[in-house]
């Protein structure tokens, strides 16, 4: 097939450019290069960025393509564009959304497409749900060829899975535990959360490209296992060897206190407990699993990360914010001891 990714080099459109072209499809990426280097076959590079529509719209004049996925597509006004370059080029139009667009709070634990969407936590997932919207109405309306892919939590080798972090991604909480500081878990660390490697998504994903069952769908692509945040953290600290010092605070005062958004990125997804039902995507596409045990993907990245130093980037900013937030829980404690 004549696959084109907007993104393409991103944490989960790296692994699916990969397969797909160990697969033998002709792949055509849109972006601006970053990490192009690093893939080998059958590819073609547009280098633009993909907001500049004119620009864009020459270069894909004269192509057409089996299948058009957009990776780093955020708002209705984006995936408009989309449509005004690809509505007559392409036989499937696949649109990244989020699992993080279900509602929030849950109603049941247990996730399907079928799940309402609704999420007043964050703007993320609402405009996750306005694209969403938006594509469905296109497909309904005029025939657009649509395939809507929700994925949860999922990682690559180059970043630590982690609730609670800073903008600098997951390197200063491994610092931290190296160190023998505290960290910092959401809640009391029993929900239930979802991890999926990359490499999992990746096989989940190029087998809806093409399948003319998955167009009108929607369809998440996640692992079937589940850990409780301890399990997660714990496996962590085993990897690097040390003992986990944890301190549990409530998402709500986390949210309340800090500089982050943990108002979406807590309140509104990780602080829930998710457990998917993966039935729909195994209908799909016979013989989908999920292979990599989150111990397993976690040992793995965090060998790549500590040995890849452009992954290992420091965040003072948040290592002096989690000393704050431990030092004042622990002042509070000692106070109302007496």
């Amino acid at each position: 097939m004549k696959i084109l990714l907007i993104g393409g080099t991103g944490t989960i459109s790296m692994a699916v450019s990969k397969l797909l072209l160990s697969q033998g499809h002709t792949l055509y990426l849109v972006n601006r290069g970053s990490r192009s280097h690093t893939l080998t076959g059958d590819i073609i590079e547009l280098k633009a960025d993909i907001n500049e529509e004119a620009s864009v719209s020459r270069l894909i004049k004269d192509l057409s393509f089996d299948v058009v996925a957009d990776f780093i597509a955020f708002t209705k006004d984006q995936l408009a564009r989309d449509y005004r370059l690809f509505k007559d080029k392409t036989k499937q139009f696949v649109y990244i959304s989020s699992a993080s667009a279900y509602q929030k709070p849950l109603s049941d634990y247990r996730i399907n497409e079928g799940t309402p969407l609704a999420n007043p936590y964050w703007e993320y997932s609402r405009n996750k749900i306005a694209g969403e919207d938006y594509l469905m109405k296109l497909y309904r309306d005029s025939g657009f060829p649509i395939t809507i892919v929700r994925p949860s939590h999922t990682y690559s080798e180059r970043s630590v899975p982690l609730g609670v972090h800073g903008i600098n991604g997951s390197y200063g909480v491994i610092k931290r535990m190296l160190e023998g500081k505290p960290v910092i878990i959401h809640g009391d660390g029993t929900s239930l959360w979802t991890l999926t490697h990359s490499l999992d998504f990746a096989k989940g994903f190029a087998g809806l490209m093409g399948n003319i069952h998955a167009i009108g769908e929607a369809v998440q692509i996640t692992s079937d296992e589940a850990l409780t945040w301890n399990q997660i953290y714990q496996i962590i600290a085993d990897v690097l060897g040390v003992r986990l010092n944890a301190v549990h605070v409530s998402s709500e005062f986390l949210a309340s206190c800090s500089p982050y958004d943990f108002t979406g990125s807590l309140l509104g997804d990780k602080a829930n407990t998710v457990v998917f039902d993966n039935s729909k995507l195994k209908r799909l596409v016979p013989g989908f699993t999920a292979s990599i045990r989150a111990d397993q993907g976690i040992k793995d990245t965090i060998t790549y990360v500590l040995s890849h130093p452009e992954c290992q980037k420091e965040d003072p900013e948040f290592d002096n914010w989690c000393d704050k937030v431990c030092a004042v829980l622990s002042d509070a404690a000692e106070k109302l001891r007496y």
